[in-house]
């Protein structure tokens, strides 16, 4: 059944390593479990993604353990110039080690090196991220205490399949948690402040198969002065059990069915268009920042375009109110990757 709500708490895999139930839902009612994947250890891929921000700079942190390849980032993006930059740190072979936690509510997660620091601490209702980088752009440091606030209120969780493969894609985003803390660059400050800043989780378990591209939208803000958020997303696995695609307004989840980003030739900075198939998710997104980078490295290739910029438009709640979105400032991006 298209769009399947799996309510019942259950384990992710079956014996054979296959999931048992796919569908979406509201919380983590899946239990994952790395030692019941069944494929080789260098094909598990596990992350966790942070992004927080408002209209005038963003943030953005990655800690994961790709099997035979780590990536850890952080990014600072400032709207008002418009800049970007994003320091990146790839470890060969972590194959589990750095052991990221099997569930979203707990368990801590951390990288360091000479060159880069990052730290997620998950308590109750909490998430801090620490980062530090002593030389992130020009020579000049970078550092940040960050605090989310997670109030009780739905997300969008995915267990989904590849189409004749043994992968599979499982996958949280949490919006709108309320952000607070300081960001440190270049000699200034920039603050956050929890009334009117949001910051969001991609928090991903599971088997890839080794070419995918992949189009996700997030972004969060105030609409009629209570939280909005929404998480768009597709090329993540066989979408035919369940999309990842939802509204969420004042803590409550409104579930979509398919969207289209359509992008002007590949020309990222131009003006897009998002559409939905149910006609309830229906924007014009207007660029500032494409946040791309490229890879290509033998067997290793990537090819990513987060663009960060404004929707305007409308988005439709299951009882029928529509809200009117003006200028929000948001992500949508589109990733090619061989890995």
């Amino acid at each position: 059944m298209r769009n399947h709500e799996v309510l019942q708490e259950q384990p992710l895999l079956d014996e054979e390593g296959h999931l048992k139930e796919p569908g979406w839902a509201r919380q983590q009612v899946w239990q994952y479990n790395r030692k019941a994947v069944k494929a080789p250890p260098w094909k598990i891929k596990e992350w966790d993604y942070y992004v927080v921000g408002n209209d005038e700079f963003a943030v953005a942190f990655t800690i994961s353990d790709n099997g035979y390849i780590g990536l850890q980032s952080m990014s600072f993006l400032d709207f008002t110039v418009p800049m970007e930059h994003t320091e990146t740190v790839l470890n060969l072979l972590p194959l589990g080690r750095q052991k990221m936690p099997s569930s979203s509510r707990e368990g801590d997660c951390e990288f360091k090196n000479h060159k880069l620091h990052i730290k997620y601490t998950v308590t109750p209702g909490q998430r801090r991220i620490q980062c530090k980088c002593k030389k992130f752009y020009m020579g000049r440091p970078f550092s940040c205490d960050i605090c989310l606030e997670q109030p009780p209120a739905d997300s969008i969780v995915t267990a989904i399949p590849w189409k004749d493969s043994d992968a599979f894609y499982y996958n949280q985003k949490i919006n709108c948690m309320p952000a607070s803390g300081v960001v440190r660059f270049g000699g200034r400050i920039f603050y956050l402040d929890p009334d009117y800043d949001f910051g969001s989780l991609d928090w991903g378990r599971g088997v890839w198969t080794y070419d995918n591209t992949w189009y996700w939208a997030s972004g969060n803000g105030l609409v009629e002065d209570k939280p909005f958020g929404f998480n768009l997303g597709y090329g993540f696995g066989d979408t035919s059990a369940a999309t990842e695609n939802m509204i969420f307004y004042d803590g409550v989840g409104h579930k979509l069915d398919d969207v289209v980003f359509h992008i002007p030739q590949d020309n990222y900075l131009a003006p897009w268009e998002i559409t939905s198939s149910d006609g309830r998710f229906e924007m014009k997104f207007r660029p500032v920042i494409d946040r791309a980078a490229k890879l290509d490295a033998r067997f290793l290739e990537s090819d990513q375009h987060q663009v960060f910029g404004r929707i305007s438009g409308h988005a439709i709640l299951d009882d029928g109110k529509v809200l009117n979105i003006k200028s929000l400032m948001c992500f949508a991006e589109k990733v090619h990757n061989r890995y």
